[in-house]
């Protein structure tokens, strides 16, 4: 799939159209300095909460995040939490946009929704960088390990998000989470996902640990500098929580697992050509930065199998939108449709690792 297709913005959809005169209303009372008339487009990419390009009178940008509209699966889509998240962040060391302002009044626009500075960079979808030397590639890699190091380690009950998240039993309250979600999202009887809901709880590996976690650390929810291998601002803080670290760690990880998808990742890429370390690099490196011992192999291999499950039920809960027409993205089919191929992927993952 060519990333482009998710990149820059597009005029705004009838069915995610709002109340532009009402928002420009509401922006010139809460943000300092907006001023009308105000216009909005959408952002191509992502497939949950609905995002907006919005340019005041005077030329000055920003971002709208917004709940879809319709009928939402309960605990989906919270903007508020977003909201607080980077709020907390934002010049902690973690790379966040900055938050302007939280709007929870849903007669504005129909919906929750919150507004965040506008961050201008590179956005990248195809995780080989094609057009880069090899350091530059090497930089990038070192760059984004770097900042999820720094997210992880982070005294998160400093920054006041110590009840953002219940500690403790991370792993079985998300498969027990995503298994409702799944099931009210639930479209078609796949074999590989009953599996799966009747396996993983069952195998949950022994210990456990909290940090922040961001719950959906990909290359694309990343905004680097246009002249330097940094990034700007980390976004989408939809699945942010208190959770293990190695759950977020190995979805991020899962791009060395994958060919093609939502974005290219490197499944079969010539890694050394390109100078993109190997998984087992990029492991030892997150491992050295978190001064963590090395993960044993089937706790590593259980947390991808878990990803890939719960990757299965976010693409079903994006075809439940779309058969219910409330999808925000014009690609949502193609990847609702995938669930059933994501969902035998990881029960292979199990058969094949972890003697499923």
């Amino acid at each position: 799939m060519d990333g482009q297709e998710f990149a820059g913005t597009m005029p705004v959809p009838d069915r995610q159209r709002f109340d532009e005169a009402a928002l420009e209303r509401y922006l010139c009372t809460h943000v300092a300095g907006f001023s009308g008339p105000l216009t909005a487009e959408m952002f191509r990419g992502g497939q949950s909460n609905p995002t907006f390009l919005i340019t005041a009178g005077n030329g000055a940008q920003c971002v709208l995040r917004r709940k879809p509209a319709g009928q939402l699966l309960p605990s989906a889509h919270a903007v508020d939490r977003e909201f607080r998240v980077i709020r907390a962040l934002h010049g902690q060391g973690v790379p966040v946009a900055e938050p302007l302002c939280l709007c929870e009044d849903e007669s504005v626009i129909g919906t929750m929704f919150y507004l965040m500075s506008y961050v201008r960079g590179r956005n990248f979808w195809d995780a080989r960088l094609p057009g880069m030397s090899r350091s530059e590639r090497a930089a990038i890699y070192a760059e984004m390990n770097r900042v999820l190091v720094a997210l992880h380690t982070v005294d998160f009950a400093r920054l006041g998000l110590a009840d953002y998240g219940r500690p403790g039993n991370y792993f079985a309250r998300q498969i027990a989470r995503w298994s409702g979600q799944y099931r009210a999202s639930e479209t078609e009887r796949i074999e590989a996902m009953e599996r799966l809901l009747a396996w993983l709880p069952l195998h949950i590996p022994p210990g456990d640990e909290t940090a922040l976690v961001h719950g959906d650390y990909r290359i694309d929810n990343l905004i680097f500098a246009a002249d330097a291998p940094r990034v700007l601002a980390v976004v989408d803080w939809e699945l942010s929580t208190l959770g293990h670290p190695l759950a977020d760690f190995s979805y991020h990880v899962m791009l060395w697992r994958v060919g093609a998808g939502e974005i290219r990742g490197l499944k079969d890429a010539d890694l050394a050509a390109l100078g993109i370390p190997t998984e087992a690099e990029y492991v030892a490196a997150y491992c050295k930065g978190t001064g963590r011992a090395p993960i044993e192999p089937e706790v590593w291999e259980f947390c991808m199998a878990y990803n890939l499950f719960r990757i299965a039920c976010i693409r079903q809960g994006i075809m439940k939108r779309v058969l219910e027409g409330t999808a925000s993205s014009r690609h949502a089919r193609e990847a609702g449709q995938r669930a059933r191929e994501t969902a035998e992927l990881a029960w292979r993952q199990v058969e094949e690792h972890l003697g499923g």
